[in-house]
């Protein structure tokens, strides 16, 4: 009976602070997205204008997040009975976002960024443990 009530008690704990975790992160990357609009990054090879280019670099950002218990627990339901594991695509979603913010905070004095790359990885998805994600985003950083 302990058993039950302890494994209910981490899923409720995994539900509320996981949610609370969640918001908070999306706002934060809602209000940095804002803030770096001004520069512009496209996926071509060539920079928007050729003319008076200073210096070009290698930028990149890269993140790990980990699933919350309650997450993992729904997943681990929907993979047993099949289906889309739409608690994923949150987790998915933000580590893409905080990779890319993060290169682009790394170039902050850039015009653009060019031939933007995003790397995806699952880190432990065959094992037992904690389950994450990590987001590497990289491209060429172009000044003027």
């Amino acid at each position: 009976m302990y058993d039950i009530l302890f494994f209910l008690f981490l899923l409720i704990v995994g539900y509320v602070f996981g949610t609370i975790i969640e918001k908070r992160h999306f706002s934060s990357l809602t209000k940095r997205e804002e803030e770096m609009l001004y520069l512009p990054m496209i996926a071509i090879k060539k920079p928007l204008r050729d003319e008076d280019i200073t210096r070009s670099e290698l930028v990149n950002g890269s993140v790990v997040i980990s699933i919350d218990f309650f997450k993992k627990f729904v997943a681990g339901l929907v993979n047993f009975f099949g289906g889309n594991i739409t608690v994923y695509e949150s987790l998915v979603d933000r580590a893409r976002r905080e990779a890319i913010l993060r290169m682009k905070e790394s170039a902050k004095d850039a015009s653009e960024i060019i031939n933007i790359k995003i790397e995806t990885s699952s880190i432990s998805k065959n094992t037992k443990g904690i389950g994450a994600i990590e987001v590497l985003a990289y491209g060429t950083a172009i000044y003027r």
